[in-house]
């Protein structure tokens, strides 16, 4: 049998995150995880949002409460245009979302060592998951900024403005299936690498609300957190809550990383993806399409289920969505070991595009530092679960992350609004902590 050392993986060498709260760094990152911080906050004054509208659209018949509270990036209305080449006017017509998930992606590119102004014409890929926020006026009025919205809304310009910017030549493909954008956009990436489409890659996605659309749609849905606090997994959860963020990793193989000196993240072992298909509504999740995917993607990861010991969810803190998925995990993981569940939307919200990407950076953060960081109201879980005899166990405190043969397994779920579904399983290690 072939051992894992013997494999070229695809591996994680780099990654940054901002996330709200005012977090720019990994380390800062890793210590409000591991403190169990809120990072959530009020609805931003400086966006120019109806937020007396907004608190008072529960008058409404049929609307539901919303509070003043999500998270937002403290600094989603900065930018330095000049040190990226790109003048003021053009800065100003583009959505954020091209703004932060540049700069965010020179940051993943410092961290794994590499310069990025040293990449003009290198054969990289740029894979970026990211969904519309309506961001500014309509392009087609008569404006200051005219000539530039065509790029500046576009899509596809959040991974082409990182390409354009840097003089990537690989492929540049942004990703939208809505919420599982993240992992969408890695599994990509991993697959471009791995089939020699691309020398080697970024991978990541990015969520800055342009408009608060996403709080009106789900007021009239009912499915807004009714107390300012997205509870995954808990019996107390009322609903979602929305919030914002950034994350981008450097995808290469083992071989590369390992030949240039890279740190060496996490070995991705498997990516996949499915549909819920027909039968239900396009919003509502399928626990047989995610048991299916989550089985698909530990056969092709190599390992036993039982291996995985610590598992990021989706976890949105819906009445719906959080007992579908913790079947379909318990199905699969929870017979076969005793993994350790939980959520960073517990901490920020629900980032949407950018949701998987940051519990993707959690979970490789937890198994750099050996320690499995805790979510947040784990203290009430849902009774959906008999979480006695489940084998699921929700990460209540901080707590040390023991490996299995040098190794420590760890898993990613995210599921989009359209019914895209999204499973990653990821090997970090142990060798790797004492570089940091």
């Amino acid at each position: 049998m072939t051992s894992l050392v013997d494999i070229d993986h695809i591996v994680i060498a780099g990654m940054a995150v901002e996330a709200p709260g005012g977090v720019e760094t990994l380390s800062q990152y890793w210590s409000a995880l591991a403190e169990s911080k809120d990072l959530t906050g009020p609805f931003p004054r400086d966006r120019d949002w109806p937020i007396d509208q907004l608190l008072s659209l529960s008058d409404l018949e049929g609307w539901g409460r919303v509070c003043d509270s999500g998270g937002f990036l403290d600094g989603a209305t900065e930018f330095d245009p000049a040190f990226f080449g790109i003048s003021p006017r053009e800065a100003v017509a583009m959505d954020p979302q091209q703004r932060v998930i540049l700069r965010v992606a020179w940051r993943a590119l410092e961290n794994a060592g590499i310069d990025p102004a040293t990449l003009d014409g290198a054969d990289v890929g740029c894979y970026m998951g990211v969904s519309v926020t309506e961001y500014g006026p309509p392009a087609a009025a008569v404006t200051e900024h005219s000539g530039y919205r065509a790029t500046g809304t576009a899509l596809g310009a959040a991974a082409g403005r990182i390409s354009n910017c840097l003089g990537l030549v690989g492929p540049s493909i942004s990703v939208d299936t809505a919420c599982a954008s993240s992992l969408s956009a890695l599994h990509l990436a991993a697959n471009a690498v791995r089939d020699g489409e691309c020398e080697w890659a970024l991978a990541g996605a990015v969520c800055v609300m342009g408009s608060p659309a996403a709080f009106f749609e789900f007021s009239k849905n009912n499915a807004l957190s009714t107390d300012g606090h997205c509870r995954p997994y808990s019996e107390d959860a009322s609903g979602t809550l929305w919030g914002e963020g950034a994350g981008v990793v450097v995808v290469e193989s083992e071989l590369r990383a390992r030949q240039l000196g890279h740190r060496i993240y996490g070995r991705v072992l498997a990516t996949r993806i499915n549909h819920n298909g027909k039968g239900a509504a396009i919003a509502v999740p399928s626990a047989d399409a995610q048991e299916q995917l989550i089985r698909k993607t530990v056969r092709a990861a190599g390992i036993a289920a039982s291996d995985v010991a610590m598992i990021e969810g989706h976890g949105t803190g819906t009445a719906v969505g959080d007992p579908l998925e913790l079947g379909a995990l318990q199905r699969v993981y929870g017979t076969a070991g005793a993994p350790v569940l939980g959520s960073v939307k517990s901490n920020l919200g629900h980032s949407q595009a950018a949701s998987g990407m940051l519990g993707l950076i959690k979970l490789l953060l937890s198994g750099f530092h050996g320690q499995i960081a805790p979510t947040r109201f784990a203290d009430n879980p849902s009774r959906s679960v008999d979480w006695e005899g489940s084998g699921l166990r929700l990460a209540e405190t901080l707590q040390d992350w023991e490996p299995v043969d040098g190794v420590r397994y760890g898993a990613v779920s995210s599921f989009g609004v359209a019914g895209t579904n999204a499973h990653t399983i990821v090997a970090m290690p142990v060798m790797e902590e004492a570089r940091g």
